[in-house]
């Protein structure tokens, strides 16, 4: 039994054309009617398959296919259906797409489960102009409080989120009774683009996902001394923009050190005030991010990074306030979903040579790559609820994120094929486990 790769095509190809702007990429945030219409269209592919379909309180779309009896609870695919400004075709979508493929080549088969097979498309996945990414299933998992939600809305519009989400077939009011709980479901795997470059380096289709990155950001304000900038001498200044720059490069030099290729850091956003050609900066804000894939490599780099800066400020005679705005702890993934995965990726694709591996950089086990996810995915929030895996399929050159973003047909064969085998295989040893 295989997925039906034409079909899968077809379906990622109609997506796309939803938010579609005139240089090839994809608009497709919350609120936007591009967004809209791609609901709508979800809406219809599943009623054409004859599934239910469930809106829940934070517009989060649930396709279930019960062909069981029993009362086990679902196994859940998915991801999102929401696209970045100027984005691809594949973030998000493919992990959808392929949940309702395999939902579709099962019931095509008549394949009788022992547990009820749903697939989820969250709200939100990404950074929109609400101000709230990952908003549908940290909504589900009650990591998000009514009061946040209702206070949010559309930077540009100024739409409220309730109004929002409830034109998207939501309901805030109802966020209580929508949140879901440990042992809700079975389990929930995610396919998704690696958006990075292990598996291209390495000419390999899929991958298996061991942890997803610990993410910890800090808004940082740098005080110093506006001046004018052709009467105070250089030994007299306290330039704030100077000491954030310097500060920036900490950052990458601390990182850089390490050598690895799970840790990575990041500023990449400023704020200089006043912003003049003719006036020293009195006042400049930075955001540091780093991602981790264990707490103690986090501490290591800020106790490093504390250090310097502590010395620039000492040396430039200025200080910094420091404000941490996100400490996300790296999230790992259920061991057994992981192997099996693995196991069926091992089938379907050609492995390295033991030589490559070694050369590779990345971690393998029985010839599978085992990596860790840099980016966030709704699949963090999830596995607070249920056994959690992810499944990685090869981005060409590593580009996601942007309208270049490409998955080869072959790769995307390999992962479907091996997923849909990995749900029928975890269907039948959550059975066992329960049953003993």
């Amino acid at each position: 039994m295989k997925i039906n790769l034409e079909r899968l095509e077809k379906n990622l190809k109609e997506l796309s054309q939803f938010g579609r702007n005139k240089d090839g990429g994809i608009d497709r945030s919350l609120g936007s009617e591009a967004e809209e219409e791609a609901r709508s269209w979800l809406l219809e592919k599943a009623l054409d398959m004859g599934a239910a379909i469930k809106i829940d309180a934070m517009a989060n779309i649930w396709i279930n296919w019960k062909r069981t009896n029993c009362e086990n609870k679902p196994i859940t695919l998915g991801s999102h259906h929401d696209a970045v400004p100027d984005g691809g075709m594949y973030d998000g979508a493919l992990g959808v797409l392929m949940g309702l493929e395999i939902l579709q080549t099962l019931k095509e088969n008549q394949v009788p489960l022992n547990h009820p097979l749903q697939v989820v498309s969250f709200t939100a996945e990404e950074p929109n102009p609400f101000n709230i990414s990952t908003m549908g299933s940290r909504g589900v998992t009650g990591k998000l409080t009514l009061e946040q939600l209702q206070a949010s809305s559309h930077l540009i519009t100024g739409e409220s989120l309730t109004a929002a989400i409830k034109r998207a077939g939501g309901n805030l009011q109802g966020l209580l009774k929508a949140q879901l709980r440990k042992n809700d479901m079975a389990a929930f795997i995610e396919c998704h683009i690696e958006q990075g470059r292990n598996l291209y380096d390495n000419q390999l289709s899929a991958g298996t996902v061991t942890k997803i990155t610990g993410i910890y950001r800090e808004l940082i304000t740098v005080k110093g001394e506006a001046n004018h900038a052709g009467t105070t001498i250089m030994e007299h200044r306290h330039d704030a923009f100077l000491a954030a720059a310097q500060a920036a490069l900490v950052v990458e030099e601390t990182v850089k050190a390490l050598n690895r290729r799970d840790v990575v850091g990041t500023v990449g956003w400023f704020e200089v005030s006043p912003n003049s050609a003719n006036i020293i900066s009195g006042n400049t804000k930075f955001i540091m991010e780093i991602r981790f894939p264990e707490e103690l490599i986090k501490q290591k780099i800020l106790l490093s990074i504390n250090k310097e800066y502590t010395e620039i400020e000492n040396i430039r005679g200025l200080c910094f306030h420091r404000e941490i705005i996100l400490d996300q702890a790296p999230a790992p993934m259920d061991d057994r979903i992981m192997k099996i995965i693995g196991e069926e990726i091992s089938k379907e694709q050609s492995p390295l040579p033991p030589s490559a591996e070694e050369s590779s950089g990345l971690e393998f086990v029985e010839h599978v790559p085992m990596l860790v996810s840099m980016a966030g995915h709704d699949a963090v929030h999830m596995s607070d609820i249920t056994k959690t895996g992810m499944i990685f399929v090869q981005s060409i050159e590593g580009k996601s994120h942007c309208r270049e973003e490409k998955t080869d047909s072959k790769d995307i064969e390999i992962a479907g094929n091996a997923m849909l085998n990995a749900v029928l295989r975890l269907d039948k040893e959550l059975t066992y486990e329960n049953l003993n």
